[in-house]
């Protein structure tokens, strides 16, 4: 079929699909005729669908059926970013036939019959079902009601979105940046280039990398800006780690000698020892494999330098060969090859035999093909091998399943791992081991090559086993390094001119797993559509490297921070293509349309999840202790013997084994406990202490209530006493006291004075006296108005000091020294005295002079 050249321009809207370039598949597995269909156009969001929904997305089409493998009806919605089942009973989502557009590796419609008898077959109602295959290790199938057209809906909308011709289609650019915008990926790659320099204090911006003031070194290797504008390779990163000897224009030299110019560059450096773990593409040696390059040959006997410690001599080079010898001498017939190891330094070759992604296709698709037929949610609806009670998987180990063990190593999918992880390990161990240098390569030097390289870093560096230093490996490692994340995950990509990703036969596919038949039925009939990956260049090599990951955090599970769950979620993640930082196959045409700019980021998804959760954190491991392994991890070859990765591979197809069993679920779950127990014992020591604060405040207001009871207590004692004390004082002067109703208060004296004294309240006067009951000093003080006349002769109160005052001398003086009782107003010498007085006595005193 005829289609219309695309320019490269993301922002032009004269880039806009023609009807004609809208297709349809409507012929069957083997001869597939494409038809023109109608432009996607959005539907109004359902009643109770919105909250489900994420942001920008808009419902396409929508289908009642029933989700076959859990036999449970529902209504199934095709959005611009999934496809998403909804419950009819429950109202909720069904994770299982929940599944992002990217994910779907191909779907197809299915017809079979029912034989309800030998000559009923053409009366037979047929059953319409739609089979959707991921990547993600699922296979689904949905029943819809005959002539419904429903299944025709949900079928053609999936042809429409889940294979977009063009990037900007994805969804990731409908929702934009959001909250999770992305900061500059190149500033990050720099940052980890000064880290393994050893050059922490440095910090990279995004001013050093537009006016290139970012190209430091150490003694041994520097930050080269060589590929600044992606001239010298279009799938390096712009900034690489280069020997500090070798100059850029030897550089550029060198890079002719090596498949599609991907030279050799350092990936992880050790600044202690000076070894590296360095990476390059396949030497063009050519088929007579006496090709050289003396630019090349001098750069990888850079990365051999002087040994450490005082110890004489260079390191050694090890060239590790990911494929097969056999692969390397075939590629030479088409330019490449393997180099010799007389042709550089103190070098020796290693082979490792890792196939090539074909091969991890096809692997990946009987793994899934045989957790299909033996899970307990098959495709088919049937109650399948482990729903008949037959064996478990018990935990990854499946040496009881004696009848299916040879299906699962058929296979090859555990042995891809093995070969993986024991390349991986061998590299760690001569450079960890023996300080060497190791160079790493395969073909193109972007698939088997990442998956080593990455993989070694990660067993010699710690920082790279943190959450933190896991995302700076993928961003240096997969992303700047070039790997194809478009081809491999078959979405489209923006190499050279062409913008469109290209629709084949699924013929040139690998096959599909056969739709198993219920008993009494036909065989299906030919599909009658079918939409598959449109690239052979599609395969799982970066789940494949995940895997590596999970088989590692198994063996070690104190040394990685974050857990099994965490790859589980990125790895979705990455599948779905709902962020952009893995869209494209390389760095530059990441930066070439702004797609950083454009879409969210990934690594803020996942930090804003944690930071919802905490330390409790599902992503978090709990067993993590970075001090059991400080150092690099150098796992025995016996130790190398991978699993199925229960979280990953089994929760699909058997998902109560997924969780069964685990320590780590089991501990989280224990941990989700006491987390709510000390939740629980916090609000009671804080409401504890809050009644405890109260009951002070209680007590100190109780104390001063107390001490002012106290204090008014003894006033009101003390003036009870002085008031009788008055009274008897009074009475033994002959008086009487009455006190009105007024306040007026009446004394009458009566003694042997010769005149009786009456006075008021109005009147003045003070008496001294001395109860000598009571041995009490007692103050009588009388008030009077005439102030003027205190002197007046005959006044009663003057009468009184002088008859009654003990001290009183004959000559009118007074025995005590300062007393001033003679003056009015003033008190009685024997109440109030002024005993400082008496120290100044003089024994020859008239006080004591006879009278």
């Amino acid at each position: 079929m005829s289609r219309n050249r695309r320019t490269t321009s993301l922002r032009d809207s004269e880039t806009r699909l023609t009807e004609s370039d809208k297709i349809e598949c409507t012929g069957s597995w083997d001869a597939i005729e494409w038809t023109q269909i109608d432009p996607v156009v959005s539907r109004p969001v359902p009643h109770g669908l919105s909250d489900f929904l994420y942001e920008a997305e808009e419902v396409i089409a929508e289908g009642y059926g029933v989700l076959v493998n859990t036999d449970e009806a529902g209504t199934l919605f095709v959005t611009n970013f999934r496809l998403l089942f909804l419950s009819e009973g429950s109202r909720d989502i069904i994770a299982l036939g929940t599944i992002p557009l990217a994910t779907i590796e191909k779907f197809s419609k299915i017809v079979i019959k029912q034989l309800s008898g030998p000559r009923q077959y053409d009366k037979t109602p047929t059953r319409r079902l739609l089979q959707v295959i991921g990547k993600d290790m699922r296979i689904i199938v949905f029943a819809f009601r005959p002539r419904s057209k429903q299944r025709r809906a949900v079928f053609e909308a999936l042809l429409r979105c889940a294979r977009p011709t063009r990037l900007w289609d994805l969804y990731a650019f409908s929702s934009g940046p959001s909250r999770f915008s992305n900061a500059s990926p190149r500033v990050r790659l720099v940052n980890e280039y000064l880290r393994l320099l050893g050059m922490k204090s440095h910090i990279s911006s995004a001013k050093m990398i537009e006016d290139g003031s970012f190209t430091l070194s150490n003694d041994w290797w520097r930050i080269s800006d060589v590929n600044a504008t992606y001239d010298m390779s279009a799938t390096y990163p712009f900034s690489l780690l280069l020997p500090k000897s070798i100059r850029d224009e030897d550089v550029l030299q060198a890079c002719k000698f090596r498949a599609r110019c991907r030279l050799p560059a350092i990936s992880w450096c050790d600044a202690r020892t000076g070894a590296v773990l360095a990476r390059s593409s396949q030497p063009l040696v050519g088929l007579m494999m006496n090709m050289r390059s003396n630019a090349d040959e001098n750069l990888v006997g850079a990365l051999c330098t002087q040994l450490p410690d005082g110890k004489r001599g260079r390191r050694k080079l090890y060239i590790a060969d990911a494929r097969p010898r056999k692969n390397a001498l075939a590629n030479g017939a088409m330019g490449g090859g393997s180099e010799s190891s007389s042709n550089y330094f103190q070098s020796e070759i290693v082979f490792f035999g890792i196939d090539n992604i074909h091969a991890m296709r096809e692997s990946l698709v009987r793994l899934r093909d045989y957790l299909d037929t033996h899970g307990t949610k098959s495709s088919d609806g049937m109650s399948s091998f482990l729903r008949h009670g037959g064996w478990t998987w018990g935990g990854g180990n499946l040496s009881s399943m004696s009848a299916s063990v040879s299906t699962l190593g058929d296979s090859g999918w555990l042995n891809h791992i093995q070969n993986v992880l024991a390349g991986s390990a061998w590299i760690a161990a001569r450079v960890a081991i023996e300080s060497a240098s190791v160079l790493v390569h395969c073909s193109d030097g972007w698939d088997r090559t990442t998956q080593l390289v990455a993989l070694a870093s990660l067993l010699l560096d710690p920082y790279y086993r943190t959450i933190k230093g896991f995302q700076a490996l993928v961003e240096k490692d997969w992303l700047a390094f070039g790997h194809p994340f478009a081809d491999r995950a078959g979405m489209p990509s923006l190499s050279g001119s062409d913008v469109e990703l290209p629709r084949q036969s699924s013929s040139s596919n690998f096959p599909s797993s056969p739709m198993r038949q219920t008993p009494g039925s036909f065989p299906s009939q030919p599909l009658m559509a079918s939409q598959t990956h449109t690239s052979n260049n599609y395969s799982p090599i970066f789940l494949q490297w995940v895997d590596c990951v999970s088989q590692l955090l198994r063996m070690y599970p104190f040394a990685f921070e974050f857990s099994s769950a965490y790859l589980v979620d990125f790895l979705d993640c990455t599948l779905s293509c709902r962020f952009g930082n893995f869209l494209c196959n390389s760095e530059k045409e990441r930066e070439q349309y702004g797609v950083s700019d454009a879409c969210g980021c990934l690594w803020m998804y996942l930090d804003d999840k944690r930071a919802s959760g905490g330390s409790s954190h599902v992503h978090y491991n709990l067993f993590y202790d970075p001090s059991k392994h400080e150092g690099p991890l150098l796992p025995p070859a016996a130790a190398l013997a991978p699993t199925l990765w229960p979280q990953f591979h089994l929760r699909w197809s058997c998902p109560s084994e997924a969780q069964a069993g685990e320590v780590e679920a089991q501990c989280r779950n224990m941990m989700d406990k006491i987390s709510e127990l000390q939740k629980a014992k916090d609000a009671a020591e804080r409401k504890a202490r809050e009644t405890i604060a109260t009951m002070e405040a209680v007590k100190a207001e109780i104390r001063s209530e107390k001490q002012v009871s106290s204090s008014a207590m003894n006033l009101a004692r003390k003036i009870s006493r002085e008031n009788n004390i008055i009274k008897r004082a009074i009475q033994s002067l002959g008086c009487r006291i009455h006190v009105s109703g007024n306040d007026d208060c009446t004394i009458n004296i009566e003694s042997n004075l010769p005149d009786r004294i009456t006075s008021t309240c109005e009147t003045g006067g003070s008496l001294d006296l001395y109860d000598e009951k009571m041995d009490v000093p007692i103050s009588v003080t009388l008030t009077h108005d005439n102030g003027d006349n205190d002197d007046v002769p005959g006044n009663p109160i003057l009468r009184v000091c002088e008859n009654l005052c003990p001290q009183r001398t004959v000559d009118g003086g007074c025995k005590w020294p300062d007393a001033g009782c003679a003056q009015l107003e003033s008190q009685f010498v024997g109440l109030r005295a002024n005993y400082d007085a008496f120290d100044r006595l003089s024994i020859y005193d008239s006080y004591f002079q006879p009278e």
